[in-house]
């Protein structure tokens, strides 16, 4: 952990660069960039305007650049990776963690992938393609080939010498795997009983046999959840035929649990998880139009229903006032809901044993709120326009939508999966076309009822 005075030194330094950026002092600016860390070398690049990063990244020294571009998000990473060729790939790869490889190949285009391997050593190259097999976003994918592992009945004390011949045991390691001659996963030598246990019993007599596995094809949403229930630090990887592949550290989950949250806070906006604070114009429009397009449909739709009932609106001028309120309380509701049962599914907490009592549960929610704040907005309507009959039809209105943002608002998310679609991509637009139609129907249908 940093001390105090090492973390107001760093964050001088990166105030320093921003201000180098408008100067001309490039000898200096690219001294203090790399004496900065990785990370906080790929937060400068990543938070500067799109024709300073490219500035930044030349300046990077030839020796930090893997790390740094291990650190950058993927699109930006994307973008200098491109511009490479296949020799400067390979070149910046040396050193880096198979798996962190791995992630950089699959970003290349297929083509330049088989030149960026033949250019590694064999070693290197054994490794990363084992990674390659899997998808990215499963735990094969995510795994890091680089194991200490030792058989079960060998002793404690071949085990330390056998640990001494290291130069350096593999970061973030907290266990040593045990396998048996065909590689099976057998179980888990911890760190604290290898150095507290006796020299002379035998690594059988004290592994840890109750350990889960993780299968290469599971997915790294997964992974990250057992990580969070477990309080892993790291965890064995093994095949359908229970051979050790690798392990999963902790650092990389971190990764996949920050990666979920944007998505899913950027879905929330009807924004993809490739959108970034400072892309260029010509990157983010095309983006944001698509999904402007799709509101604006939904738009259109509520405007439509809205239109049939054009001449009740004529007679009764407040209701083209009161409208609003009616989808708007529909919609805030509806995300209230929604929101939760993403975090949920997100969670892993929701299933078949548990979806009927989650909309029942809902339900009562949106019949509680909408009772109670339809008599709130009656008693507002009817004391703001002195007549009973509208403020019996708002209030009448708010109810039916509100229960209907709180069912809409639980199902969607289960529909749009059971779909095949991103419930955090998608439900956002689709919950608002519900609570904006299911509002303005009920409110001027029933107006219509009403005043004729």
């Amino acid at each position: 952990m940093q001390a105090p005075n090492e973390k107001v030194s760093q964050l001088s330094r990166l105030a320093s660069i921003d201000e180098l950026m408008h100067s001309n002092n490039v000898r200096q600016l690219r001294h203090m960039l790399n004496n900065l860390t990785p990370a906080d070398i790929a937060d400068q690049i990543e938070s500067a305007p799109p024709k300073v990063r490219r500035v930044l990244w030349d300046l990077v020294d030839s020796e930090l650049e893997g790390e740094v571009i291990g650190e950058l998000n993927e699109e930006l990473r994307g973008e200098i990776l491109r511009e490479m060729e296949s020799h400067e790939v390979a070149s910046l790869t040396e050193g880096l963690d198979p798996d962190d490889v791995a992630d950089i190949l699959q970003q290349l285009p297929d083509q330049v992938i088989p030149e960026v391997l033949q250019a590694m050593s064999s070693q290197d190259r054994l490794r990363v393609e084992r990674v390659l097999t899997y998808d990215e976003d499963t735990a094969g994918g995510l795994m890091n080939t680089d194991t200490i592992t030792v058989r079960p009945d060998i002793t404690i004390d071949v085990v330390l010498r056998y640990l001494r011949r290291h130069e350096e045991i593999p970061e973030v390691t907290d266990s040593i795997f045990v396998v048996n001659r065909e590689d099976s996963f057998l179980g888990t030598l911890p760190l604290t009983k290898l150095l507290t246990a006796s020299p002379n019993i035998t690594v059988r007599e004290i592994m840890v046999t109750q350990v889960d596995a993780i299968p290469a094809d599971m997915p790294d949403s997964d992974v990250a959840l057992l990580f969070e229930k477990h309080d892993w630090v790291s965890a064995p990887v093994i095949g359908l035929d229970n051979k050790l592949l690798g392990r999963i550290t902790i650092d990389d989950v971190v990764d996949v649990i920050m990666e979920d949250a944007a998505h899913s806070l950027l879905g929330l906006a009807g924004l993809s998880d490739e959108e970034e604070t400072f892309a260029s114009v010509k990157r983010t429009a095309p983006r944001r139009a698509v999904w402007l397009g799709l509101n604006l449909m939904t738009a259109i739709l509520a405007s439509a229903v809205i239109s049939i009932f054009e001449a009740t609106i004529d007679k009764v001028v407040a209701l083209a006032i009161l409208m609003p309120i009616v989808a708007s309380m529909g919609g805030v509701a509806g995300s209230q809901t929604l929101t939760v049962v993403i975090r949920g599914m997100a969670l892993g907490q929701i299933s078949r044993n548990n979806m009927r009592w989650l909309l029942s549960k809902e339900f009562a929610v949106g019949a509680l709120n909408g009772m109670l704040w339809a008599l709130v907005m009656g008693s507002v309507a009817a004391a703001w326009f002195q007549d009973p009959l509208i403020a019996v039809i708002i209030a009448a209105a708010m109810a039916i939508n509100l229960i209907a943002a709180a069912i809409a608002g639980a199902s969607l998310p289960i529909l749009l999966k059971a779909c095949r679609i991103d419930p955090a991509l998608a439900g956002s637009v689709a919950l608002t076309t519900v609570t904006d139609v299911v509002g303005f129907l009920s409110f001027l249908g029933l107006a219509t009822l009403c005043y004729g």
